[in-house]
């Protein structure tokens, strides 16, 4: 194996190492200090401080119950059973089908976690959090959903070091195995597509008041699902033409409710694979919505091109998707994303400096960041042709 060859550093890089070296090493022994931990507990000017380190550290810990609890909340119908309006705890207890102990160990820690909260009366409501769950589909689904992620992350040093037995991301999103996409059968897209559209509509909102799409005339949607992005998208911006383009199963269904919605000839779904080469011409505006970090860059780097070459001149590409290095979104991309695209075999969360690198190897010019009113969920950029 070949050392790397360290780099040269100035002597002024080298003073600003030994000083940070100095400073948060003293730092990192008095966090780390029993001693400390007490006395910062118990000062009045730290209390609060180290009770909420000690609550982050635990939270860590405990994440997987927690989400466990939430998982159990929605199977069991308490979420929806409280979810028109507070109940009477009895009632509460009944809608689980659960004896009536585990029915208040169920409801209390889903009290703690802030789901359901105790009303007057001896009621069960909607906690904040809860009325923020219930309110939402896509939240729903990804939980479900999460029983999968869970069983693929058992063994993350075996997932790390690449000997992971982990397959049901994979089966589940057929493109990230090895097989031919075109394979894909209806039940396999149906499965799959619902997820996306349950979790896309959630991000339609944000992205379409981030941007000034009524300055197009025609979007061509890659990868773009069942159309739960251009069907928010084409409500909101009556003269846009509408092109979705995805593999010819979800295509199909794309195309079913762009009829629903009432859009006509406005809208058409194209059945075929962005990785065949060029695209569909005669556009100015092409989005990639949450697609991009799905693929390699062995995929992702022919993409960039064939959309250079397909786009209009001057035409702009939106990529829209949770990205690494975003400080409000860094447990998002750097974290959950990171783990579920390694278990699921396809993909990498990107940063903007590491888009802006790959889009102008690809042609593009004018690389920009669009803000987003949460990042966490997405981030933005553009690009022009």
């Amino acid at each position: 194996m070949v050392e790397p060859i360290p780099r040269r550093r100035s002597p002024l890089e080298q003073i600003r190492m030994r000083i940070e070296d100095a400073i948060l090493g003293w730092r990192d022994r008095k966090l780390a200090d029993p001693v400390f931990q007490r006395w910062a507990s118990r000062f009045p000017l730290t209390r609060r401080v180290a009770t909420r380190r000690a609550q982050a550290a635990f939270d860590l810990c405990a994440g997987f119950v927690y989400s466990q609890a939430l998982l159990a909340t929605m199977r069991c119908g308490l979420l929806a059973c409280v979810s028109k309006g507070p109940v009477a705890m009895e009632d509460a207890i009944a809608a689980t089908g659960l004896g009536a102990d585990r029915a208040r160990l169920l409801i209390d820690a889903a009290m703690a976690l802030d789901l359901v909260e105790a009303r007057a009366g001896g009621r069960v409501g909607l906690g904040s959090l809860g009325a923020a769950i219930s309110a939402n589909s896509g939240v729903a689904a990804m939980v479900e959903h999460h029983g999968m992620v869970y069983s693929d992350l058992a063994d993350p040093v075996a997932l790390l070091q690449g000997r992971a037995d982990v397959s049901g991301l994979r089966r589940f999103w057929p493109y990230a195995g090895e097989d031919d996409e075109f394979s894909v059968v209806a039940d396999d897209a149906a499965r799959y597509s619902a997820l996306m559209t349950a979790s896309q509509a959630m991000l339609a909102e944000d992205i379409i008041a981030a941007y000034p799409f009524a300055r197009h005339k025609s979007v061509l949607d890659i990868g773009g699902g069942e159309g739960a992005f251009l069907t928010a998208l084409g409500r909101s911006v009556p003269g846009l033409a509408l092109t979705l383009l995805d593999l010819p199963p979800v295509a199909a269904r794309a195309a079913a409710g762009f009829e629903v919605a009432g859009f006509g000839a406005r809208a058409r779904a194209i059945g075929g694979s962005f990785a065949d080469g060029r695209l569909p011409a005669g556009h100015d505006l092409m989005t990639l919505v949450r697609v991009a970090h799905d693929h390699d860059d062995s995929v992702l780097v022919p993409l960039l091109r064939n959309i250079h070459a397909s786009l209009e001149p001057g035409g702009v590409l939106l990529v829209a998707e949770p990205m690494a290095g975003v400080a409000q979104s860094r447990r998002v991309a750097d974290v959950y994303f990171a783990f579920y695209l390694l278990a699921m075999g396809s993909g990498q969360p990107r940063s903007f400096e590491r888009f802006r690198d790959l889009l102008r190897d690809a042609g593009f010019t004018d690389v920009r960041r669009v803000p987003t009113a949460r990042p966490m969920l997405v981030s933005m950029l553009s690009a022009r042709r």
